[in-house]
């Protein structure tokens, strides 16, 4: 689920449809890799492409996967409109359009969440109808560009904390925080979600996830998150969602709302 950034060569193959899931996990389990999958309209199979600066890194992958490797020439993005969360937040994606209320810069880039993904639009739009976001304190896992706990922020959140495992995106989160607020006020770590400290304990966690890593690291996800609070996972596809309950459940949480945009779910969670 990574955007393209500035590259030189490109490793592509094509899947079967059925195997989406399957290359999900295998591609996005290397946070490094710079990644897609392509779908176009009336084709029977997927494209899935990597993206990477050298030659031999694309040549490495089509040896290990098969696919092909070639050179890449990228083109910069098309101006897109604003994503329209709510009534009073919108998230838009060009540094130079002049800040206002409401209105949040994340500027396209390798760090995965510009926003329009369905597995972050639907948080970001569940963030927008909470109401006590001001007494919160809120875990963003797998922050990526940092726009889920910025609009945790934007919208009333005092004490957020974010972290991924990929230490190249940190950076891309802080200066995102600074493009946005005068101050710093996110505690931004690099962190692997399945070592979880279950201290601090925090009252709403996001996980916008592998649903692999989401079952995996489920009892250390639900330490971290205190009585009473909740948590919301993304990233899981409609044909993993029982998977990823199942391990919830085991974990002692209970299921308070499922939300469902294409192929992709949203589940929240609560825990007593």
């Amino acid at each position: 689920m990574s955007r393209r950034s500035k590259a030189a060569w490109r490793w592509s193959r094509f899947i079967a449809r059925a195997d989406e899931a399957l290359w999900t996990e295998r591609l996005g389990a290397d946070g490094g890799l710079n990644w897609m999958i392509v779908e176009k309209p009336c084709r029977v199979r997927l494209r899935v492409e990597a993206y990477f600066p050298v030659k031999a890194s694309a040549l490495a992958l089509a040896q290990k996967w098969g696919g092909r490797a070639e050179p890449f020439s990228p083109k910069a993005p098309k101006p897109a409109a604003p994503v329209r969360v709510s009534e009073h937040l919108a998230i838009v994606h060009d540094e130079k359009m002049r800040r206002s209320e409401g209105r949040l810069i994340i500027p396209y880039g390798t760090a995965f969440g510009s926003g329009e993904h369905a597995t972050t639009l639907m948080l970001l739009r569940a963030l927008a109808r909470r109401r006590d976001l001001v007494e919160a304190t809120v875990l963003d896992l797998g922050t990526g560009s940092g726009v889920l706990a910025l609009a945790a922020r934007s919208l009333g959140a005092r004490k957020i904390a974010a972290t991924d495992f990929d230490p190249r995106v940190i950076p891309t989160a802080r200066r995102n925080e600074a493009l946005n607020f005068r101050s710093r006020a996110v505690r931004w770590e690099v962190a692997d979600v399945k070592r979880l400290c279950a201290s601090p304990r925090y009252s709403l966690i996001l996980a916008n996830l592998f649903s692999g890593i989401l079952v995996e690291a489920a009892r250390r996800i639900v330490r971290a998150l205190q009585p009473g609070g909740d948590l919301w996972l993304s990233g899981v596809l409609r044909s993993q969602q029982e998977e990823v309950a199942a391990a919830y459940r085991a974990a002692g949480l209970r299921h308070l709302k499922t939300t469902t945009r294409g192929k992709w779910v949203m589940q929240q969670w609560a825990k007593d």
